[in-house]
């Protein structure tokens, strides 16, 4: 093939990347459109859409969540086997099986019970807690008016909760049907997470494949990176959270058993579950858990108040580096305003992954500054880059 030809060549390549780069644009701007004159319509589309797809968002999220450890089965323990992955898949789902089922057995029998008894016995620590605050206004000489009307309002608030408890409770507690009605979408999470974890080392290729056929090899590459590096940052703050959470979660039971708090294991696991939240989940979680023990025990509340501060404090400056490291590489005020913005959008789930979303847009943007910094021969601070440097 001649030089014009190979000139040619990759001058039809540059037009079709543009023509394609163009293309996606044109589609984007009209989705666009199309979604904020029929907003209402779409999200209904959505929704609908999503509630199919749950299943298989389902399966991902489990397939993601054990892909790292069976990576390691795969590369250190059964290296040298035949039928390595599937090895390693097997022993990875038996073993959180087992996970489960143990902390099914050890945890949700007494969180259970903490309810069934906080529901039947509230009436009685709304008394005690009537009686407490009377003495200490009496004792004290306060202003009992304004006390009086605060406490009467918090104890309905809290009257009508347990009211609400006590009537759903044994629809919370019919195992059977809640387990009927997600029996077939658990089944199809599991199996599908199943299929991604074996056809992984298939499905990846396939996908590089098509990114390189669609899109030019300095776009496709770049974007391979940039999926690589949000796969390091979303594998090693999830993972870290993870284990992070589990660790509070213990040391806080351990400790309300020191300090003789009541219902332990339900305010553990509140705190637990919450401490997966960035920055704030300690703090998120001790609020329920305070308001049902201002009701149970005053003094044990405030115990618990120093308790979850001493927590948070130790799981920011000691147990939270050790574990996460810097796997996210954001500044207090972006993880505040990661974890406020988008558990604003999104609830729970955002307020998650926010953060390590927000860690993967910084490292693009900053990538991008630098880029166009380093274009211009200037710093950060507009002074002109040292050639030899």
């Amino acid at each position: 093939m001649s030089d014009d030809e190979n000139r040619d060549k990759k001058k039809w390549y540059i037009l079709e990347g543009h023509f394609i780069s163009l293309l996606v644009v044109l589609l984007i701007a009209i989705l666009f459109y199309v979604g904020l004159t029929h907003f209402d319509v779409i999200t209904v589309r959505i929704k609908m859409f999503m509630k199919v797809l749950s299943p298989f968002i389902a399966g991902f999220a489990i397939a993601y969540l054990l892909n790292t450890p069976m990576c390691f089965f795969e590369q250190k323990l059964y290296a040298k086997r035949k039928g390595k992955r599937a090895l390693a898949i097997t022993t990875v789902y038996l073993l959180a099986l087992a996970v489960l089922v143990i902390l099914l057995n050890l945890i949700i029998p007494q969180v259970v019970q903490s309810i069934t008894d906080l529901a039947a016995n509230m009436q009685t620590y709304l008394a005690g807690l009537d009686t407490l605050v009377k003495n200490l206004t009496e004792q004290f000489q306060l202003e009992g008016d304004g006390i009086s009307e605060i406490l009467g309002s918090y104890q309905d608030m809290m009257s009508n909760i347990s009211e609400t408890v006590s009537k759903a409770l044994p629809q919370l507690l019919d195992v059977g049907v809640a387990v009927g009605n997600g029996v077939i979408s658990g089944i199809t999470a599991v199996i599908s997470s199943v299929y991604m974890l074996a056809g992984k080392g298939r499905l990846v290729p396939q996908i590089k494949k098509i990114l390189y056929a669609i899109l030019p090899k300095r776009r496709a590459d770049w974007l391979l990176d940039v999926c690589s590096e949000a796969n390091r940052i979303f594998v090693g703050f999830i993972n870290g959270k993870l284990i992070d959470s589990a660790i509070i979660g213990v040391l806080c039971f351990i400790l309300c058993l020191i300090f003789r708090i009541p219902y332990p294991m339900l305010v553990s696991v509140v705190v637990g579950v919450t401490n997966i939240i960035p920055f704030f989940g300690p703090i998120i979680g001790a609020i329920p858990c305070l308001m049902i023990l201002v009701i149970v025990d005053p003094w044990a509340a405030l115990r618990f108040f120093v308790l979850v501060i001493g927590l948070q404090q130790f799981d920011g400056n000691i147990l939270g580096p050790k574990i996460l490291g810097d796997s996210t590489g954001l500044s207090a005020i972006w993880v505040l305003i990661a974890i406020v913005t988008c558990g604003g959008l999104f609830g729970f789930p955002g307020m998650v992954l926010g953060v390590p979303t927000f860690a993967v847009l910084y490292s693009l943007m900053r990538d991008w500054v630098n880029k166009r910094l380093r274009k211009k021969g200037i710093d950060g601070n507009g002074k002109p880059i040292d050639p030899a440097t």
